[in-house]
């Protein structure tokens, strides 16, 4: 007698159509949604996570339609909360990676000035000719520039710019040199 009556239930009817879900929406579904809120926290997530299991019954219509809903419900929640977790440590990953970056941007930026000053204090070093027909050089004006430039004759610029560039060489190691005693 007590099969019969199930039977009628419109939890576990069944019928040669399957499980009246409109029947187990109704009567199943707002205690669905708050068995989930205390899963998830997140009333809107709740409900998603309702429709989503409701989805999944209809594609599966089980023999025991309340507690497969539970069951399926449940796990939903967990893998919700898996993937919150996953976020979490991906987002985590992705601030330290920054932080990181950003460090790195910093040290490279304080390298290049380090290298900038060390450029400046050498070329400061240099005589004026010295200096003037290196930056000329370096802003890629031709020999006939430099010496229209500099007064200096233009088979005078090639050696120049020889012994200028050595002179800037020395003078940046003397540089480092010292630099290297006060560390």
């Amino acid at each position: 007698m007590y099969v019969q009556e199930a039977r009628k239930d419109p939890l576990y009817a069944r019928s040669g159509l399957g499980t009246d879900w409109a029947a187990v929406y109704e009567t199943s579904y707002e205690d669905l949604v708050r068995f989930l809120y205390r899963m998830v926290w997140e009333e809107d997530r709740a409900h998603d996570l309702a429709q989503e299991t409701f989805v999944r019954a209809l594609r599966h219509d089980p023999d025991e339609p309340r507690a497969w809903l539970y069951s399926v419900a449940r796990n939903l929640a967990r893998d919700e909360a898996r993937s919150v977790v996953r976020r979490r440590r991906h987002l985590a990953l992705i601030r330290v990676e920054e932080s990181d970056r950003v460090a790195e941007d910093a040290e490279q930026e304080m390298e290049r000035e380090e290298r900038r000053h060390a450029v400046r204090v050498a070329l400061e070093r240099l005589s004026e000719r010295d200096r003037e027909v290196l930056l000329l050089w370096d802003a890629g004006l031709s020999y006939d520039e430099i010496a229209e430039q500099t007064g200096l004759a233009r088979g005078a610029i090639g050696t120049t710019l020889s012994r200028a560039r050595r002179r800037l060489v020395q003078a940046h190691r003397t540089r480092e040199d010292h630099d290297a005693t006060y560390l």
